[in-house]
Protein backbone atom coordinates (compact mmCIF):
# COMPACT_ATOMS: atom_id res chain seq x y z
CA UNK A 1 0.00 0.00 0.00
CA UNK A 2 1.12 3.41 -0.75
CA UNK A 3 1.93 5.57 1.77
CA UNK A 4 -0.05 9.18 1.74
CA UNK A 5 3.68 10.65 0.17
CA UNK A 6 4.22 8.52 -2.84
CA UNK A 7 0.25 8.87 -3.54
CA UNK A 8 0.87 12.74 -4.01
CA UNK A 9 3.86 12.39 -6.25
CA UNK A 10 1.87 10.24 -8.35
CA UNK A 11 -1.52 12.45 -8.69
CA UNK A 12 -2.41 13.48 -12.11
CA UNK A 13 -2.28 16.89 -13.44
CA UNK A 14 -5.97 16.85 -13.99
CA UNK A 15 -6.07 16.28 -9.84
CA UNK A 16 -3.71 18.80 -8.99
CA UNK A 17 -5.65 22.22 -7.56
CA UNK A 18 -6.86 24.77 -9.36
CA UNK A 19 -3.48 27.44 -9.95
CA UNK A 20 -1.16 24.54 -9.45
CA UNK A 21 1.12 23.45 -12.42
CA UNK A 22 3.04 20.06 -11.65
CA UNK A 23 2.56 20.83 -7.76
CA UNK A 24 4.16 24.54 -8.02
CA UNK A 25 2.20 27.57 -6.74
CA UNK A 26 2.05 29.31 -10.04
CA UNK A 27 -1.33 30.60 -10.09
CA UNK A 28 -3.03 30.53 -13.98
CA UNK A 29 -2.69 33.62 -16.43
CA UNK A 30 -6.23 35.56 -16.01
CA UNK A 31 -8.45 35.25 -18.95
CA UNK A 32 -9.90 38.37 -20.43
CA UNK A 33 -13.25 39.72 -19.05
CA UNK A 34 -16.00 38.54 -21.19
CA UNK A 35 -17.69 40.88 -23.91
CA UNK A 36 -20.71 43.04 -23.13
CA UNK A 37 -21.97 42.35 -26.59
CA UNK A 38 -24.17 39.31 -28.49
CA UNK A 39 -22.10 38.18 -31.59
CA UNK A 40 -25.19 39.90 -33.28
CA UNK A 41 -23.72 43.00 -31.90
CA UNK A 42 -20.23 42.63 -32.59
CA UNK A 43 -21.33 42.18 -36.25
CA UNK A 44 -23.63 45.28 -37.07
CA UNK A 45 -20.94 47.43 -35.01
CA UNK A 46 -18.30 46.29 -37.59
CA UNK A 47 -20.54 46.19 -40.51
CA UNK A 48 -21.32 49.91 -39.99
CA UNK A 49 -17.54 50.61 -39.81
CA UNK A 50 -17.03 49.10 -42.86
CA UNK A 51 -19.70 51.00 -44.53
CA UNK A 52 -18.56 54.17 -43.16
CA UNK A 53 -14.97 53.21 -44.09
CA UNK A 54 -14.74 50.57 -46.56
CA UNK A 55 -11.21 51.07 -47.30
CA UNK A 56 -9.46 52.43 -44.22
CA UNK A 57 -6.00 53.63 -44.15
CA UNK A 58 -2.99 53.82 -42.06
CA UNK A 59 -2.29 57.42 -40.84
CA UNK A 60 1.88 56.91 -41.35
CA UNK A 61 3.19 57.03 -44.67
CA UNK A 62 5.47 54.42 -46.36
CA UNK A 63 6.41 53.27 -49.23
CA UNK A 64 7.37 49.98 -48.73
CA UNK A 65 7.35 47.06 -45.61
CA UNK A 66 10.59 48.22 -44.43
CA UNK A 67 9.20 51.97 -44.38
CA UNK A 68 6.29 51.11 -42.95
CA UNK A 69 8.28 49.12 -39.99
CA UNK A 70 10.53 52.01 -39.30
CA UNK A 71 7.84 54.30 -39.46
CA UNK A 72 5.89 52.29 -36.60
CA UNK A 73 8.69 51.78 -34.59
CA UNK A 74 9.42 56.13 -34.86
CA UNK A 75 5.54 56.40 -33.97
CA UNK A 76 5.98 55.11 -30.36
CA UNK A 77 4.99 58.02 -27.90
CA UNK A 78 4.93 59.97 -30.90
CA UNK A 79 2.00 61.14 -33.09
CA UNK A 80 1.47 59.55 -37.13
CA UNK A 81 1.53 63.34 -38.27
CA UNK A 82 4.98 64.39 -36.23
CA UNK A 83 7.10 61.16 -37.44
CA UNK A 84 5.15 61.71 -40.98
CA UNK A 85 6.87 64.92 -40.91
CA UNK A 86 10.16 63.81 -39.89
CA UNK A 87 10.09 60.41 -42.26
CA UNK A 88 9.46 62.41 -45.61
CA UNK A 89 12.25 63.16 -45.90
CA UNK A 90 14.17 60.40 -44.42
CA UNK A 91 12.47 57.83 -46.90
CA UNK A 92 13.87 59.35 -49.61
CA UNK A 93 17.22 59.07 -48.97
CA UNK A 94 16.41 55.66 -47.02
CA UNK A 95 14.06 53.54 -48.00
CA UNK A 96 15.91 50.22 -47.56
CA UNK A 97 17.99 48.23 -44.90
CA UNK A 98 21.12 48.83 -47.28
CA UNK A 99 20.58 52.74 -47.62
CA UNK A 100 19.66 52.79 -44.12
CA UNK A 101 22.33 51.60 -42.82
CA UNK A 102 25.08 53.23 -45.00
CA UNK A 103 23.43 56.18 -43.63
CA UNK A 104 24.26 55.68 -39.80
CA UNK A 105 22.67 56.59 -36.62
CA UNK A 106 24.38 60.84 -36.36
CA UNK A 107 22.61 61.12 -40.00
CA UNK A 108 19.33 59.03 -39.51
CA UNK A 109 19.12 61.36 -35.99
CA UNK A 110 19.42 65.01 -37.77
CA UNK A 111 16.37 63.41 -39.84
CA UNK A 112 13.73 62.61 -36.66
CA UNK A 113 15.07 65.24 -34.02
CA UNK A 114 11.63 66.24 -33.66
CA UNK A 115 10.50 62.79 -32.95
CA UNK A 116 10.27 61.95 -28.66
CA UNK A 117 13.37 59.72 -27.39
CA UNK A 118 14.79 60.16 -31.41
CA UNK A 119 18.08 59.42 -30.55
CA UNK A 120 16.93 55.56 -28.64
CA UNK A 121 15.05 55.38 -32.02
CA UNK A 122 17.48 56.59 -34.65
CA UNK A 123 20.07 53.31 -32.91
CA UNK A 124 17.38 51.27 -33.18
CA UNK A 125 16.19 52.00 -36.75
CA UNK A 126 19.60 51.61 -37.76
CA UNK A 127 20.08 48.16 -35.80
CA UNK A 128 17.17 46.79 -36.92
CA UNK A 129 18.31 47.49 -40.55
CA UNK A 130 21.58 45.68 -39.98
CA UNK A 131 19.50 42.96 -38.66
CA UNK A 132 17.33 42.48 -41.63
CA UNK A 133 20.38 42.34 -43.72
CA UNK A 134 22.58 39.90 -41.97
CA UNK A 135 19.55 37.57 -40.69
CA UNK A 136 16.50 37.95 -43.53
CA UNK A 137 18.33 38.59 -46.92
CA UNK A 138 17.62 42.71 -46.15
CA UNK A 139 13.75 41.65 -46.46
CA UNK A 140 11.35 42.02 -43.57
CA UNK A 141 9.68 38.81 -42.17
CA UNK A 142 6.79 37.95 -42.14
CA UNK A 143 6.44 36.04 -39.09
CA UNK A 144 5.51 38.01 -35.44
CA UNK A 145 8.02 35.58 -33.61
CA UNK A 146 10.92 36.79 -36.06
CA UNK A 147 9.74 40.34 -36.12
CA UNK A 148 9.80 40.79 -32.28
CA UNK A 149 13.78 39.77 -32.38
CA UNK A 150 14.44 42.81 -34.32
CA UNK A 151 15.75 46.35 -32.22
CA UNK A 152 12.86 48.67 -31.16
CA UNK A 153 10.23 46.14 -32.41
CA UNK A 154 7.43 44.94 -29.79
CA UNK A 155 4.37 43.01 -30.07
CA UNK A 156 2.51 45.88 -31.60
CA UNK A 157 4.79 46.91 -34.25
CA UNK A 158 4.76 43.77 -35.33
CA UNK A 159 0.84 43.61 -35.22
CA UNK A 160 0.77 46.12 -37.20
CA UNK A 161 3.72 45.56 -39.90
CA UNK A 162 2.30 41.87 -40.10
CA UNK A 163 -1.65 43.50 -40.85
CA UNK A 164 -0.69 46.35 -43.62
CA UNK A 165 2.54 44.89 -45.02
CA UNK A 166 1.40 40.99 -45.24
CA UNK A 167 -2.63 40.95 -44.98
CA UNK A 168 -3.08 39.18 -41.68
CA UNK A 169 -5.63 39.57 -39.90
CA UNK A 170 -4.04 40.47 -36.33
CA UNK A 171 -5.00 43.26 -33.71
CA UNK A 172 -2.44 46.20 -32.88
CA UNK A 173 -3.65 47.22 -29.63
CA UNK A 174 -2.38 51.21 -29.20
CA UNK A 175 -3.90 53.41 -26.47
CA UNK A 176 -6.80 54.11 -28.67
CA UNK A 177 -7.84 50.92 -28.93
CA UNK A 178 -6.88 50.03 -25.35
CA UNK A 179 -9.58 52.45 -24.08
CA UNK A 180 -12.20 51.50 -26.32
CA UNK A 181 -12.31 48.25 -25.72
CA UNK A 182 -12.44 48.79 -22.18
CA UNK A 183 -14.97 51.85 -22.52
CA UNK A 184 -17.09 49.86 -24.60
CA UNK A 185 -16.99 47.08 -22.73
CA UNK A 186 -16.18 45.54 -26.18
CA UNK A 187 -13.18 43.62 -24.93
CA UNK A 188 -12.00 44.35 -21.74
CA UNK A 189 -8.64 43.76 -20.04
CA UNK A 190 -6.10 45.13 -18.03
CA UNK A 191 -3.43 44.42 -20.26
CA UNK A 192 -3.00 45.56 -24.11
CA UNK A 193 -2.75 41.63 -24.91
CA UNK A 194 -5.76 40.56 -23.09
CA UNK A 195 -7.72 43.34 -24.79
CA UNK A 196 -5.93 42.17 -27.97
CA UNK A 197 -7.13 38.67 -27.37
CA UNK A 198 -10.76 39.27 -27.02
CA UNK A 199 -10.98 41.54 -29.54
CA UNK A 200 -9.40 38.12 -32.01
CA UNK A 201 -12.15 35.94 -30.32
CA UNK A 202 -14.95 38.31 -30.95
CA UNK A 203 -14.53 40.16 -33.92
CA UNK A 204 -15.93 38.45 -37.36
CA UNK A 205 -13.80 37.10 -39.26
CA UNK A 206 -15.03 38.85 -42.58
CA UNK A 207 -14.37 42.44 -41.05
CA UNK A 208 -10.61 41.49 -39.56
CA UNK A 209 -8.69 42.64 -41.83
CA UNK A 210 -9.65 45.85 -41.30
CA UNK A 211 -10.80 45.98 -38.11
CA UNK A 212 -7.71 47.64 -35.83
CA UNK A 213 -7.74 50.44 -38.12
CA UNK A 214 -11.77 50.87 -37.97
CA UNK A 215 -10.84 50.62 -33.99
CA UNK A 216 -7.93 53.27 -33.99
CA UNK A 217 -9.78 55.28 -36.32
CA UNK A 218 -12.91 55.39 -34.20
CA UNK A 219 -11.00 56.04 -30.74
CA UNK A 220 -8.88 58.63 -32.84
CA UNK A 221 -11.79 61.21 -34.07
CA UNK A 222 -15.15 59.91 -32.58
CA UNK A 223 -14.77 57.84 -28.90
CA UNK A 224 -11.75 60.60 -27.91
CA UNK A 225 -9.62 60.24 -24.46
CA UNK A 226 -11.10 62.81 -22.84
CA UNK A 227 -14.24 63.90 -24.19
CA UNK A 228 -16.27 61.30 -26.57
CA UNK A 229 -18.19 62.78 -29.81
CA UNK A 230 -21.50 60.27 -29.03
CA UNK A 231 -23.31 62.61 -31.32
CA UNK A 232 -21.37 61.91 -34.23
CA UNK A 233 -20.78 57.69 -33.32
CA UNK A 234 -22.43 55.56 -35.77
CA UNK A 235 -22.95 52.58 -33.25
CA UNK A 236 -24.74 54.41 -30.33
CA UNK A 237 -27.54 52.84 -29.94
CA UNK A 238 -25.26 49.63 -29.58
CA UNK A 239 -22.81 50.83 -27.41
CA UNK A 240 -22.60 50.18 -23.69
CA UNK A 241 -20.29 52.62 -22.65
CA UNK A 242 -21.09 54.63 -19.13
CA UNK A 243 -19.90 57.81 -20.54
CA UNK A 244 -22.18 57.88 -23.53
CA UNK A 245 -24.31 60.93 -23.65
CA UNK A 246 -26.88 59.78 -26.56
CA UNK A 247 -28.79 56.59 -27.91
CA UNK A 248 -28.95 58.04 -31.07
CA UNK A 249 -26.80 56.77 -33.40
CA UNK A 250 -25.10 59.27 -36.59
CA UNK A 251 -25.95 59.20 -39.78
CA UNK A 252 -24.11 56.06 -41.51
CA UNK A 253 -22.58 58.28 -44.27
CA UNK A 254 -19.39 56.36 -46.06
CA UNK A 255 -16.53 59.15 -44.94
CA UNK A 256 -14.82 59.91 -48.67
CA UNK A 257 -11.70 61.41 -49.42
CA UNK A 258 -11.45 64.81 -49.98
CA UNK A 259 -13.49 66.02 -53.02
CA UNK A 260 -15.54 63.24 -53.77
CA UNK A 261 -18.84 62.94 -52.93
CA UNK A 262 -20.32 61.06 -49.74
CA UNK A 263 -23.01 58.02 -49.90
CA UNK A 264 -25.39 58.01 -47.48
CA UNK A 265 -26.47 54.45 -46.79
CA UNK A 266 -30.51 53.74 -45.68
CA UNK A 267 -30.55 52.36 -42.12
CA UNK A 268 -31.15 48.62 -41.32
CA UNK A 269 -33.80 47.66 -38.54
CA UNK A 270 -32.64 48.74 -35.43
CA UNK A 271 -30.57 46.16 -33.56
CA UNK A 272 -31.58 46.31 -29.66
CA UNK A 273 -28.42 46.65 -27.72
CA UNK A 274 -28.98 43.29 -24.84
CA UNK A 275 -29.85 44.86 -21.49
Amino acid sequence: MASPKSKNLSQSKSELPPGRRDGSNAKPRPRPARSLYSAAEVHEIFRRFSVQRPEPKGELEHVNAFTLLVAVVLSAQATDAGVNKATRALFKVADTPEKMLALGGARVGEYIRTIGLWRNKAKNVVALSEALIRDYGGEVPSERDELVKLPGVGRKTANVVLNMAFGQHTMAVDTHIFRIGNRLGLAPGKTPEQVEQGLLRIIPDEYMRHAHHWLILHGRYVCKARKPDCPACVIADLCKAEVKTTDVPAPLVEIAAPGVPTTSFPPRTPLRASS
